[in-house]
């Protein structure tokens, strides 16, 4: 028998059991909440005569890219079109891989953002490790399809930053759906969003604590260090099974997940000095932080970050709105780069997300500006395989690489340009938009009137 861990495709977690032990009476050991995503039938489709930028080391010109059953068939300047696809005319366009964001709380701070969508802080105490941003995912979010529009296929859905530790995140690809698990990236594993800093200072300060920088670090540990006891209780129930399994603690569970590593920790934290406190937490209890978000002091450290193999999901231009924001400098993601860490531009925005590609371009050319060398290439990864990464999907999209998802974006002109708009989305193969169609493809409940087409 296999026993699929949360998260994770077969081929990743599976565990072998023999027919005598098949039975295990905990709900823990079932898949929780599984993925039924589905790609959408959509026949064959060659774009022709374009830029093509794959974010896998190329740009190319007057290239050309087959999507054929959900993923890329062929892609280069020597590509055979099929009789059977749908051609769409490239000249004077870019594509590129559909763009990532690794944070966004699209779907749980829903518009049009009144109290009644506020679902993404669960702000009752500074661990809540056992709540799940999915949980509260609204798929009829109209944020979700203008996102589309700005060429976004997949986002991270995380909790708020109220909690030291806030709970899950979601991998989500942006198709319509009824139900959030019809948007769950298949196979992408969950994230632990967590916090730094002010917030958890200033949310919990006058409940109890924590009220300072010492008393989050010292909230961090006290959580890791008691997930370490009930796993090492759940690990001797399981070898002995001498009587009634532990009490289950869902909190505690997923912290567990995090140091097996089966889930990711994504870290809010701003300044140099909470970050590198931060891996020092990581070390102690033995788990990866994926991405920190936000960083704006990530390029005082860079070398850390690279030696660490962690990444940075920041902002291009967005800081000074609170005392550990002050330090940010337009430079960041360039520095990053060229110091060979993993730097990744996300929105954290509603609108931002909007235009990522226009954040990523600030960003490119505040680099150049100051004297860094920058590829093209680099500056297209900051918003594509960079956060594919992070989220751990890079092994299915990202990149325009034969084999992965055809999530693919169609641009009226060069992407790092302000005036250029994206023309067409395919989400594994579907046309997920197109500009130019009088009736779009997604449309969510919200925004339809009765009796108005």
């Amino acid at each position: 028998m296999l026993i699929i861990w949360p998260g994770c495709t077969s081929s990743e977690r599976a565990v072998s059991r023999s027919s005598a032990d098949w039975f295990l009476p905990t709900s823990q050991d079932r898949i929780q909440y599984p993925s039924t995503y589905e790609p959408r039938s959509y026949g064959p489709v060659a774009i022709v005569n374009a830029t093509i930028m794959t974010a896998a080391g190329d740009e190319w010109t007057g290239a050309s890219i087959v999507l054929r059953n959900g993923r890329i068939e062929s892609v280069g300047t020597n590509v055979d079109v099929p009789e059977d696809a749908a051609v769409v005319d490239g000249t004077d366009k870019f594509v590129t891989p559909g763009l990532i964001d690794t944070h966004s709380h699209m779907g749980v701070y829903s518009a049009p953002g009144t109290a009644a969508e506020s679902d993404g802080n669960e702000a009752v105490k500074p661990n809540t490790a056992h709540v799940w941003a999915e949980h509260s995912v609204w798929p009829q979010d109209p944020q979700f399809p203008l996102a589309v529009a700005g060429g976004i296929t997949t986002a991270q859905i995380l909790p708020g930053s109220a909690n030291l530790i806030g709970g899950r995140s979601v991998t989500l690809k942006l198709v319509p759906a009824r139900s959030v698990q019809e948007m769950k990236f298949p196979g992408a594993p969950y994230g632990l969003k967590m916090a730094c800093g002010e917030n958890p200072k200033r949310v919990y300060k006058s409940k109890g604590g924590p009220a300072t920088r010492m008393g989050n670090m010292a909230g961090y540990r006290d959580a890791f260090a008691e997930a370490e006891n009930y796993r090492t209780l759940w690990e001797k129930w399981r070898r002995d099974k001498t009587a009634s399994p532990p009490e289950r603690d869902l909190a505690k569970e997923t912290l567990v997940q995090v140091m097996k590593g089966n889930i990711a920790v994504h870290n809010h934290c701003y300044r140099a000095d909470e970050m590198m406190q931060m891996l020092d937490l990581a070390r102690e209890f033995g788990f990866e932080i994926r991405s920190f978000h936000h960083a704006v002091e990530a390029y005082k450290i860079a070398d850390r970050l690279a030696e660490a193999g962690t990444a940075s999901s920041i902002w291009a231009d967005w800081w000074g709105f609170k005392e550990e924001s002050m330090d940010g400098i337009p430079e960041n993601a360039a520095i990053l780069t060229a110091t060979g860490a993993r730097a990744i531009i996300h929105s954290d925005s509603g609108v931002g997300i909007q235009r990522l590609n226009q954040e990523a371009a600030k960003a490119y050319y505040a680099g150049l500006a100051a004297g860094i060398p920058l590829s093209r290439d680099q500056a297209i990864r900051w918003i594509t395989a960079n956060p594919a990464w992070a989220l751990k999907i890079d092994n299915v999209t990202g990149t325009l690489e034969p084999g992965k998802m055809a999530d693919v974006v169609v641009w009226s002109g060069d992407p790092f340009s302000v005036y250029s708009t994206v023309e067409s989305v395919y989400n594994d193969g579907w046309l997920a938009y197109d500009r130019a169609a009088r009736n779009p493809a997604w449309r969510t409940d919200f925004e339809i009137t009765r009796g108005v087409e």
